[in-house]
């Protein structure tokens, strides 16, 4: 009895008009194959994602605020990695109560400036001494102590000192350096010279992009060689100045949130 009623419910099933599904629903029908499932939850039918998703990297903090501002809430969680120079914030995280996805991220991802990079470059390095005059001429501005223009004197002396012979440099009681030197030009041949040169001088760099300048002392470094003389600088605790630049930008960031800033990163 059954098999003979199977074709007219088929044919009922399919002559029945078609029904209109809401968007963002879950449906399970009877079908002669067995139960269907129709599921109209995804983006694709709602035109919205089910939740925030994604990793969004800034580079400074003023930005960091303001997306964290915008998306954050009570249970979003906050990292500070000083090895990574990285500030990272999970907006969905755990709450204390329920689990959550995890997976919308904000990232601080410092870089350096180029005047940084290059004055690191250098550092600890001996340049020829026109290359050294010229590395200073180009420099200019980050140049504090002497100022920029007794550094470019300086330089400007160094570029006009190169065909000479350096035989030796002596610590003056003002705290510069003093070179004696033989001019070996045909028509200065023989005529002796001094150039004087601070020993240490301050410059001001800013570390990272967006944030504020940091005052460093360099130290002079040089040698006489036969290929004449060798200059260069040796800067003081470079890497203590770039930890306290990041710390000064947790600082910032730690002042404009509610929520703690732990030192670490987020599994």
């Amino acid at each position: 009895m059954t098999d003979n009623l199977q074709p007219v419910i088929d044919a009922a099933l399919r002559a029945a008009p078609p029904a209109e599904l809401e968007p963002g629903k879950y449906y399970a029908f009877h079908t002669p194959g067995g139960i269907r499932e129709v599921d109209l939850t995804g983006p694709q039918h709602t035109g919205t994602p089910p939740r925030k998703a994604g990793t969004t990297t800034v580079r400074d903090a003023a930005s960091w605020s303001a997306y964290f501002t915008k998306h954050s809430s009570e249970a979003s969680e906050v990292y500070a990695d000083s090895e990574r120079l990285t500030v990272t914030a999970v907006l969905n995280a755990h709450a204390a109560e329920s689990p959550s996805w995890g997976d919308h991220r904000l990232i601080l991802q410092l870089r350096t400036t180029d005047a940084w990079k290059q004055w690191i470059q250098n550092d600890g390095q001996l340049l020829g001494q026109e290359e050294f005059a010229e590395f200073l001429e180009d420099h200019l501005p980050e140049l504090l102590e002497p100022s920029s223009a007794d550094m470019l004197e300086i330089a400007q002396s160094l570029q006009a000192a190169t065909k000479v012979d350096f035989q030796s440099g002596v610590r003056l009681s003002s705290g510069q350096r003093q070179f004696q030197y033989v001019e070996t030009t045909t028509t200065k041949a023989g005529q002796k010279g001094q150039l004087t040169v601070p020993e240490t001088f301050v410059i001001g760099l800013i570390p990272f992009e967006g944030s504020e300048g940091y005052r460093l002392t360099a130290r002079l470094r040089y040698r006489i060689t036969d290929r004449g003389l060798r200059m260069g600088y040796k800067l003081e605790r470079p890497a203590d100045v770039l930890r306290t630049a990041f710390t000064d930008v947790v600082n910032v960031i730690d002042g404009d949130i509610e929520q703690p800033v732990m030192n670490g990163a987020p599994a």
